[in-house]
């Protein structure tokens, strides 16, 4: 679909540099890629991070305020008779300071795999990211936006789980008239006990002209050898269901997931909304969330979102962004990754920055 051809191409891959080199019987070629994000984000109330109590307003600088800044090269050779083999390593950057972030705190703590592709499908081994997650990004109207989006959702209740995925092998299945489907399986590593750490999901997609309609489940335990500085390994429980529509340039969105995290939370998150290519160079979209806990419905939350990004070129863009999230009982959604959590009642926040592709 074209909104998430645009996601892939933003949050992902964004790479226009290529490197190449010719033999008799192969080709191959190498792109480094990456993302620069930074902006201004205000939210009219900030929690002490040990009681949660209003401190109140805060003006900062935003570290990926719309994409995730990011660099990172990939690689492809032409094997012959249809297969190929692809890599990719991918590190996040921190804007305000040159350090690691969105990662899992590690240098290639993105993406770093090594694949077999070809008409059977994809055959991947390493660090990635899960069906799970890709297909809470398919069904998301605002493409996964670090300010108010089921991005915010799902890192506040899973932290990384199901994001950077390490020590994983998954397979991609062919579109066959328009169905495909992916598994990954994540070795704990732990010597004696090999469900500790073990991390599995798989998903299932189905387009057509413009509908798509897709399913997946998340299912990890805590432990493992791949720890790393950022939580992936919570003892997380992921369900979805999701579906889009595109008529023309409004594309329509809405889906229903699912976070249980072991002795810890079981929330269900309702959310829909709409993305409108306004001009050629002028995105518009929107998007509410609600989510309840069933463990304890007094704790709940409401989210909503509206942004627009402006494309000077095909690279560079100007972004702005408003919201608000209204927290009960125990929720303390937030409404952007510069500020994940939130106090009791209702926050509201805005953000606007540039980012740029190469």
């Amino acid at each position: 679909m074209v909104v998430l051809e645009k996601w892939i191409s933003k949050v992902i891959f964004g790479g226009v540099i290529t490197l190449s080199c010719g033999m008799a019987q192969a080709q191959s070629s190498m792109t480094l890629y990456g993302i620069v994000d930074a902006g201004l984000l205000y939210t009219n109330k900030t929690p002490n991070p040990t009681t949660f109590q209003n401190e109140g307003g805060q003006f900062s600088m935003n570290d990926s305020g719309s994409s995730p800044s990011q660099f990172g090269m990939k690689g492809v050779e032409d094997l012959g008779g249809g297969l190929k083999a692809e890599f990719d390593l991918e590190s996040g950057i921190d804007m305000a300071n040159g350090g690691y972030d969105d990662s899992n705190g590690n240098l290639f703590g993105r993406e770093a795999w090594v694949a077999l592709d070809g008409n059977f499908g994809d055959l991947k081994a390493g660090l990635q990211f899960s069906p799970f997650f890709f297909a809470v990004a398919e069904s998301d109207p605002r493409d996964l936006s670090q300010f108010g989006s089921a991005l915010i959702l799902f890192i506040d209740n899973a932290v990384a789980t199901g994001i950077f995925t390490s020590n994983a092998v998954s397979y991609t299945s062919p579109n066959i008239d328009g169905l495909k489907g992916s598994v990954m399986l994540a070795l704990g590593g732990a010597a004696g006990d090999f469900q500790a750490g073990r991390q599995y999901s798989a998903s299932l997609k189905y387009e057509n002209g413009g509908l798509m309609v897709n399913a997946a489940i998340f299912d990890g335990n805590s432990g493992g050898t791949a720890q790393t500085p950022v939580p992936t390994t919570l003892a997380l429980e992921g369900r979805t269901i999701g579906a889009a529509y595109r008529f023309g340039d409004l594309t329509a969105k809405a889906s229903v997931v699912n976070y249980k995290v072991a002795g810890e939370l079981n929330n269900y998150v309702y959310g829909a909304g709409l993305d409108y290519t306004w001009l050629p160079k002028w995105d518009l979209n929107g998007g509410v969330w609600f989510t309840s806990d069933r463990s304890d419905t007094t704790n709940h939350s409401l989210m909503a979102a509206l942004g627009t990004e402006y494309y000077l070129s095909p690279e560079t863009s100007l972004y702005a962004q408003i919201g608000l999230v209204d927290n009960h009982g125990a929720e303390t959604t937030g409404l952007a990754i510069g500020a994940l959590n939130a106090v009791q009642g209702m926050t509201l926040g805005a953000d606007m920055g540039v980012r740029h592709t190469f």
